[in-house]
């Protein structure tokens, strides 16, 4: 038996395998929470169904992981860069192939987990439940909680672009600099329930380096310094809350909203339940009680339920269906569009996401000191029932008050524009209520401005006493809701 003798790699066998790097772009960013953000670690806990995600070293500190940050980006890329940016495809220079392609090249782009900085998360605890709908009460075994990052929590990003010989004009950064605009203009949210008003974020501060790997000098400095915070007194760092001054140019975008950002006054109460309280407290107390400055809530979850309820019979009523359709397990069928609009998770093959994002907001100038106590009467005796006194602290609406309610659907169609247009009419009216407890009078609305904007057109809604001003081409929101009607008769006939 003989042994062969391998020869050791040289120096020109490691160069030709290389990457041949010759520049490394580093860019930092101060991130904080707008809203609260589930960053779920996959686990049950004994007191909450969903845990979050925390650095293992300590058990305390939150975790952003640089896949999420990651999936975020490639995502709203995707979305962004117009058709003749596409081929070649800059999504998967920057970010590497898809799981589907076998042969896709390593991302160029690298993204550090992210943590949270000290001093500035705390823990809140909210409360979810699927509404039936025909009923409109919590539907069985459908009651769960999760963990929030508070809002006002910050993290610590860091990217770092790669460049080499073979992509270094092939439009990277300005590639980048598109995807990062996202967390820029509020556009990208991050976590679980992002399309229903959780993990809305801002950037503070932006700030950038760029290492020429060919220069000796800047090559012994990322040798140095590179895997070090970037320093905002080096000449050479680049640093700012604007995004173009700091990184660059992004690409123009082609991504097609349609927008409602409305604002009402609360004609009677409104109560969104809170998932935790303090034992001295009323039995239900409304959502932002827990926060630190005690600020009403009106939450993206508990809209969504309420308009996906209402969009459900407004499409059966126009379309002509008069009983709600269930599976074999008896389980409701949405019709086809609340699907398109809202997402589904009836079936494997069609599951989506919801394509139509409900941000969350303070409610500004509601009474929220006053306690209500209330007593559940018996039907036979006409007395009260042992044992049935109770007390809730809603939110009292009163001259001056503010719901701000904003909602966006992507790449709409015409018939769609129209379902959300009757939505705002019954949001406007006060015949659809927001929050428990809407039998007894809570959670009416009055509408008093609103715009509406898409891509091409824009139209301001004011109330003004008894009269609407509608500013705009009017035929054109007419058209809509017609689209609509001829979409579902359309259906049924089929």
């Amino acid at each position: 038996m003989t042994t062969k003798i391998i020869d050791s790699p040289t120096e020109a066998d490691y160069f030709v395998h290389s990457r041949k790097l010759i520049e490394r772009i580093v860019i930092e960013a101060d991130l904080e929470l707008v809203t609260p953000a589930h960053f779920g670690n996959g686990r049950e806990g004994e007191a909450v169904d969903m845990l979050l995600l925390v650095d293992p070293r300590d058990g305390r500190t939150p975790l952003l992981t640089g896949a999420t940050l990651a999936g975020a980006l490639r995502s709203y890329l995707k979305d962004c860069l117009p058709e003749r940016e596409k081929k070649p495809s800059l999504v998967q220079l920057l970010f590497g192939g898809e799981r589907r392609t076998e042969d896709g090249d390593q991302s160029c782009l690298i993204i550090d987990d992210a943590f949270g900085v000290p001093g500035t998360f705390q823990i809140e605890v909210r409360e979810g439940v699927k509404i039936d709908p025909v009923t409109r009460t919590a539907a069985g075994k459908f009651l769960f909680n999760r963990e929030l990052w508070s809002a006002g929590t910050q993290f610590k990003l860091r990217f770092e672009l790669l460049i080499d010989e073979g992509n270094q004009h092939t439009g990277l950064l300005p590639a980048l600099a598109t995807a990062l605009q996202g967390l820029t203009n509020g556009e990208i949210t991050l976590g679980a329930r992002k399309t229903r008003g959780l993990g809305q974020v801002q950037i503070n501060e932006w700030r950038m380096r760029d290492y020429a790997l060919t220069e000796p000098g800047q090559l012994l400095d990322w040798l140095r310094f590179g895997n070090m915070p970037l320093d905002v007194t080096d000449e050479n760092v680049q640093h700012g809350s604007d995004l173009v001054a700091v990184v660059g140019n992004p690409f123009p975008s082609s991504r097609q909203t349609f927008t409602i950002d409305a604002f009402f006054e609360i004609d009677t109460s409104l109560l969104i339940r809170s998932g935790g309280r303090d034992v001295n407290e009323p039995e239900m107390v409304y959502l932002g009680k827990e926060r630190r400055d005690q600020r009403p809530i009106l939450s993206g979850t508990s809209v969504a339920g309420a308009l996906r309820a209402r969009a459900g019979r407004i499409v059966r009523t126009l379309s002509g269906e008069s009983e709600i359709r269930r599976d074999a397990k008896g389980n409701f069928l949405d019709p086809q569009i609340i699907k398109a609009i809202f997402g589904t998770m009836e079936t494997k093959t069609e599951r989506c996401a919801s394509r139509l994002r409900i941000e969350e907001h303070l409610i500004k100038g509601a009474e929220t000191d006053l306690i209500q106590n209330r007593v559940s009467i018996d039907r036979f005796t006409g007395g009260a029932l042992d044992g049935a006194l109770f007390n809730q602290q809603p939110v009292f609406g009163k001259p001056g008050s503010l719901v701000h309610l904003k909602m966006s659907l992507s790449n709409p169609k015409p018939h769609e524009i129209g379902l959300l247009m009757l939505l705002l009419k019954d949001l406007w009216t006060g015949d659809l209520a927001l929050g428990g407890e809407s039998s007894v009078g809570r959670g009416r609305l009055r509408g008093q401005k609103a715009d509406v904007t898409t891509y091409t057109d824009r139209w301001s809604i004011v109330q003004d006493d008894q009269k609407l001003d509608v500013s705009g081409d009017k035929a054109n929101l007419e058209s809509c809701v017609s689209a609509l009607l001829e979409t579902l008769r359309g259906q049924s006939e089929s």
